[in-house]
């Protein structure tokens, strides 16, 4: 199956959406649970998640914690906050909107 990088725009809602569902994770995992969920067509590189992270910690979007791996090393955990799910909220219909505008125009005859 071929592999895509994240469309531009999406990274954030990607992640919140992630969270909102699996509860609090560290990177790898996030990206992990990205990429099977798409079913390995999405794939997010370490290098764009760790400042979309950060940019959501600033935001207020998510709140993190250290803490141990079941490896016994050491990461840092996220979880959504209330303004995060409200973000989260808003960008899903932002996101569902032009999606259903693309769909209309590739669609039309």
């Amino acid at each position: 199956m071929a592999r895509d990088a994240i469309p531009p725009g999406t990274l954030h809602l990607l992640i919140l959406r992630t969270l909102a569902r699996d509860g609090e994770l560290h990177g790898f995992e996030i990206a992990e649970s990205i990429e099977r969920t798409s079913d390995a067509v999405l794939v997010v590189e370490e290098g764009s998640l760790y400042p979309a992270l950060q940019r959501l910690l600033v935001n207020g979007w998510v709140s993190a914690e250290w803490g141990t791996t079941g490896g016994n090393r050491r990461a840092r955990y996220y979880e959504i906050t209330a303004a995060g799910r409200k973000q989260l909220e808003t960008e899903e219909q932002q996101y569902l909107r032009i999606a259903g505008a693309i769909a209309r125009v590739l669609q039309a005859v």
